[in-house]
């Protein structure tokens, strides 16, 4: 098909996309009934302008990533978003790719947790979705690109990061962040998107290669799943952490919650408040 094709596909189902169905505000005099472009931007993590150029056709090949961070934004159905890869020259990923889709029956659930931290990693530990609240806590996840979305990365390079670790800790989490990925390359042998990103990992950061050939460490024996974050005007958050996994799309959810009534519930109410508004400015 016609390269222009995919983005007046793009265009035609953004169309018909109800904005309260996706989770977006709307005003009272707002007369268009679908999305509008800089919210589909918004949803997708994508700069509006990039999706205007796609829809025109002056942009006609778009990553894997992008196609599937439009399906996702615009809530498709698996044979729509087979037919989105296809229309951007792409084969829609297959059994032996880390997926990175969220179900519809798994975006309902992430829907009802809109005002709750959560973030979703593939297999891969690469970003899929963080939510509002989650950038309210964390710091905004929107702007990173490449090996920035790669929470193994992060780890291993010791990025700028919210959460309290001591030495110790830091060390033990990035073990076991790089023994799951170990496993996620025994599972998924054949996604070169994979290959090349344990590659990257390998060539950037001597810490990786020593993990990567280091057994993997004890399974952990600690049940609370706590985490401290020190939150620049809220101040430090101690967290109930919870990692949910999707066995269907081998995705991880992770949720973060305050016992309610605690000082740590105020704070973390007043992290999403004042992050939500500086978000959304």
């Amino acid at each position: 098909m016609e390269t222009w094709e995919f983005g007046r596909t793009v265009r035609r189902w953004r169309d018909r996309v109800a904005p309260e169905a996706v989770g977006v505000r709307v005003g009272r005099r707002r007369r268009a009934s679908g999305l509008r472009r800089e919210e589909l931007a918004a949803l997708a993590g994508i700069s509006a302008d990039y999706l205007t150029r796609l829809e025109q056709g002056r942009a006609t090949a778009p990553s894997a990533q992008v196609v599937e961070s439009l399906a996702r934004a615009l809530r498709l159905p698996d044979a729509e978003r087979d037919l989105l890869y296809r229309l951007a020259g792409h084969a829609a990923p297959g059994p032996d790719i880390v997926p990175s889709r969220l179900a519809p029956s798994v975006q309902r659930l992430l829907d009802r947790l809109s005002h709750t931290p959560v973030v979703v990693y593939d297999a891969s530990w690469t970003l899929v979705l963080a939510n509002e609240p989650y950038d309210a806590l964390m710091g905004e996840t929107t702007s990173w690109r490449g090996l920035e979305r790669n929470a193994v990365w992060r780890n291993v390079a010791r990025l700028p990061s919210r959460v309290v670790h001591t030495p110790q800790e830091q060390a033990v989490h990035e073990a076991r962040l790089v023994a799951d990925l170990r496993l996620t390359a025994s599972r998924y042998p054949a996604d070169r998107t994979l290959r090349r990103l344990i590659t990257d990992l390998a060539s950037g950061s001597p810490r990786f290669a020593e993990l990567w050939d280091a057994p993997a460490p004890p399974p952990s024996t600690d049940t609370s799943r706590r985490k401290t974050v020190d939150h620049p005007a809220a101040g430090p958050i101690t967290l109930d952490c919870d990692t949910l996994f999707v066995a269907l799309d081998d995705l991880r959810i992770t949720v973060y919650t305050a016992e309610p009534g605690t000082e740590d519930a105020d704070r973390l109410a007043l992290a999403i408040v004042l992050g939500t508004q500086s978000l959304q400015l």
